[in-house]
């Protein structure tokens, strides 16, 4: 790879990352989906649920090795979640061609039961 390829690369992940962390603390800029297990939660524990999401960062090289912050898992009470962020083009019926550009892209996060994934 040239290095402005690179570099391009590089900033591309960042915004990326930036997104994907604007819609995971804020719920904003895409939609979120729920599954029927997260769905059938207590409102209190949907609550905590979503509040652990939002405040989510325990970003590792494990868990994030492309550096997009696009999946986490986390455990509330020994139930293990997941949630994860998919780019979509704006009809979304394709994958986003460009998932650094909100103008071309819808994004979603799905938060579910791990044992729904």
């Amino acid at each position: 790879m040239k290095p402005q390829q690179i570099d391009e690369q590089t900033t591309n992940t960042k915004k990326i990352a930036e997104l994907n962390d604007r819609l995971r603390n804020t719920y904003w800029g895409g939609q979120v989906m729920t599954t029927s297990g997260v769905n059938q939660l207590s409102d209190e524990a949907r609550e905590k649920l979503f509040m652990e999401v939002m405040n989510f960062d325990k970003f590792t090289e494990d868990n994030d090795p492309h550096g997009e912050h696009d999946f986490g898992k986390i455990t509330i009470d020994n139930i293990n979640f997941f949630w994860k962020i998919d780019y979509y083009d704006l009809t979304m019926t394709y994958g986003s061609e460009n998932p650094a550009d909100p103008s071309v892209t819808c994004r979603v996060l799905t938060i579910m039961l791990a044992s729904e994934y």
